[in-house]
């Protein structure tokens, strides 16, 4: 059995539900705080970038983010945590929701995507499939990055610096 999942830009009433999806799905409470200085930083918030995959019948079940960072003085978007409650995973609600937040960014002119995590990390959250991008391990320092290019420019080069650092 198929399930279709519609996926759409969070409003504020999703908030508290984002946050338990994302606590459930990763079984701790970094990602949440993550969620949250992100969301209260200018200077990473990018409007419309925040999406999630719904049932039917409208109930949450998976979360993407994407925000701003920098490579060099280039600025580039950031995807993570994607998050999806535990009884959904591995049934296309991560996938959707990932292929939703990058068509949002290529849209927009977001030509690059920098990932936290790596091809071994992300598949119960869906981004197996989204390595069709093409994944990039780019010319720059931090362990567990990987990028995707949304239009095949090439990676920039250089410092990846995040507006928000919160260490785990």
């Amino acid at each position: 059995m198929s399930i279709t999942w519609q996926t759409r830009l969070e409003t504020t009433e999703d908030i508290t539900t984002i946050r338990e999806l994302t606590r459930q799905a990763f079984g701790r409470q970094f990602e949440v705080d993550f969620l949250d200085a992100h969301r209260a930083e200018p200077a990473a918030w990018l409007p419309g970038l925040s999406l999630v995959a719904t049932t039917a019948d409208g109930e949450v079940v998976a979360h993407a983010l994407i925000t701003r960072c920098h490579i060099g003085e280039t600025p580039v978007a950031s995807l993570g945590p994607v998050a999806v409650l535990p009884p959904y995973q591995n049934q296309g609600a991560g996938s959707a929701v990932v292929f939703a937040a990058l068509d949002a960014a290529r849209d927009r002119g977001e030509q690059t995507v920098v990932v936290l995590g790596h091809e071994n990390y992300y598949p119960r959250f869906g981004f197996r499939q989204a390595t069709a991008f093409g994944v990039h391990h780019p010319q720059f320092d931090g362990p567990n990055l990987m990028a995707l290019s949304l239009n095949g420019t090439p990676i920039p080069t250089g410092t990846l610096r995040y507006p928000v650092n919160l260490e785990e």
